[in-house]
């Protein structure tokens, strides 16, 4: 059964002292009995250091002493756990008591389940809950451009996306990964890409997931709180960096995960996407164009770990043409057996 399951929570914090100690108080409250928690923290310099070290008792920390990235910091407390599942966590999520319980539960459903989301919903920045709720996310989506979404992203939440859906992949805000999903997709002891740095590894991890065959689960019965502070809308007021990074990883995720057919089906649409992705880096956006240097230095790496997918590629190229859509690809999922919904309704009360 899987309230006998040890989950490890792994958390990456740099610079987080504004939401960390409520996020960690969210997580050690939950319903779920068998849990390890997990934080790297990269070089922080506000404070949270400070924040962490109340938390020494109840949490395994690590201090690197650089910012190594969010994908090298996961790699490394995911190394250090050793739960059935691993539920990645940003510092700025704040779940309700449940929410592990019930990603449990919907995983539980079948074996080729390895990863599990659940609704997000948004968060101020202060960490307050909005008068009017929207949605963050209810797992990610991609489109035949190659842009991946967030299902249901800024939608007021009128108690819609009830129902238990396969989708494509979840942000890693907050996803549940099967252990043995981990071992089997790892490439080269790296489950998190680290040539990402930050910013669409959770994408990359999904549709790596997809090509070798395993499923990915939306349960509306887990919900939390998302600060989202990367937003489609808002890439003017991001970091240089970020946005230099955004521009690289979507051409990695590329050249790593997508098959011919894929692009044979979409290549008018991905070309025109390109097109404006590498104009505005040519006349906006110039510190992006480090991107291309960085892709050209390091591209017999990618090209390396992109033979290794699909060496082990599982599933049909229809299969995978059918999740790139212009509106969210998702399909009907089986609900949970009645005695686990009891059992979770009996842990809400």
């Amino acid at each position: 059964m899987y309230a006998d399951d040890l989950v490890s929570v792994t958390i990456v914090t740099y610079n987080s002292g504004r939401f960390i100690k409520r996020c960690l108080e969210s997580v050690l409250e939950q319903s779920h009995p068998h849990l390890e928690v997990i934080v790297v923290d990269n070089a922080s310099t506000d404070g949270t250091v400070d924040i962490l070290e109340r938390f020494v008792d109840s949490c395994k920390i690590y201090y690197n002493d650089e910012n190594i990235g969010f994908a090298a910091a996961q790699n490394q407390a995911i190394n250090c756990s050793s739960g059935k599942w691993v539920l990645t966590l940003n510092p700025d999520v704040l779940l309700l008591p449940t929410f592990i319980e019930a990603l449990l539960e919907a995983g539980n459903i079948e074996r080729r389940i390895g990863t599990v989301c659940g609704k997000l919903l948004t968060l101020k920045p202060d960490f307050d809950i909005p008068d009017q709720p929207r949605v963050d996310s209810t797992g990610i989506y991609f489109t035949p451009m190659l842009r991946h979404l967030d299902r249901g992203s800024q939608e007021i939440d009128n108690g819609h996306y009830l129902s238990f859906e396969y989708v494509f992949g979840a942000t890693a805000a907050a996803a549940l990964y099967r252990r043995e999903m981990i071992d089997d997709i790892t490439v080269d002891g790296e489950f998190f890409d680290p040539d990402f740095f930050v910013y669409r590894e959770d994408a990359d991890v999904a549709w790596r997931a997809q090509l070798l065959g395993w499923r990915c689960i939306y349960t509306p019965r887990a919900r939390g709180y998302h600060v989202r502070k990367v937003l489609p809308g808002n890439r003017r007021a991001l970091p240089a960096v970020i946005n230099m990074h955004s521009v690289k990883n979507r051409f990695l995720m590329r050249v790593k995960n997508m098959t011919p057919d894929l692009y044979r089906r979409n290549w008018l649409s991905v070309s025109l996407r390109d097109l404006v992705v590498v104009s505005c880096c040519l006349v906006r956006e110039h510190t992006s164009l480090k991107a291309f240097w960085y892709l050209a230095r390091n591209w017999q790496r990618t090209v390396a770990k992109r033979r290794w997918i699909m060496s082990r590629k599982r599933v049909s190229d229809a299969y995978m043409a059918s999740w790139f859509s212009s509106r969210p690809a998702s399909r009907p999922a089986p609900k949970p057996a009645a005695r686990s919904q009891a059992r979770l309704k009996g842990a809400r009360r």
